[in-house]
């Protein structure tokens, strides 16, 4: 998560949408009175700082009651989302990895504990989206360069930052992965995102 004062935005990094690489570009580039929370593990060119009670995936409704209202009427607020089912195997190859790769992928949908980012941006009763700009992972280069370059942030056309990117070996088709019924669970946990962003296997 970045509170960025010297380009007056809001980032809140979403699950498994990129988040750590674009913390990691912007690192340099904030503010010595930026708040930038910790990455862990942590990665080579990112500096956490100021970060004080905030966490990485600290909500937006959070920050709304954390920070003074100006801040949070004038700063640009902006997040990421991905497809669904395209996040959902991106999170189960991390968390295979993470436990020595014995996990199995029915193992992980029957654990029921899914990388949704709903709540991150909504409000408390999830009705209300409460950033100003939910970009789309399938098209991250472009949408960050749209809002690099309103917010004055140094833009060199692609994110260039592939961090943990490496958990995922296996580069087929996330539909491959699925069976129909397991399309169909991912379908009806994700129902928000699939309704507001128009996502479909």
């Amino acid at each position: 998560m970045i509170i960025s004062h010297k380009y007056r935005f809001i980032f809140i990094k979403t699950i498994k949408t990129a988040g750590t690489s674009v913390e990691v570009y912007l690192s340099p580039h904030c503010g010595a009175e930026d708040i930038l929370t910790a990455i862990d593990p942590p990665v080579e060119g990112h500096e956490a700082r100021n970060q004080g009670g905030f966490y990485h995936h600290y909500s937006a409704w959070g920050v709304r009651q954390a920070v003074p209202k100006d801040i949070w009427s004038t700063y640009f607020k902006f997040c990421v989302e991905r497809n669904p089912w395209d996040k959902t195997v991106s999170d189960f190859c991390m968390l295979r990895h993470r436990s020595g790769g014995g996990l199995r992928f029915e193992d992980y949908l029957s654990a029921g504990q899914f990388c949704r980012s709903w709540e991150l941006y909504t409000d408390m009763d999830n009705r209300k989206i409460l950033v100003d700009r939910i970009l789309r992972y399938e098209q991250l280069d472009q949408e960050l360069g749209e809002v690099f370059t309103t917010l004055g942030v140094p833009w060199v056309g692609r994110l260039d930052v592939f961090a943990k990117s490496s958990y995922r070996t296996d580069r087929q088709h996330y539909r491959n992965w699925y069976t129909d019924s397991q399309q169909a669970l991912i379908g009806r946990v994700f129902a928000d995102e699939i309704r507001e962003f128009g996502y479909s296997f």
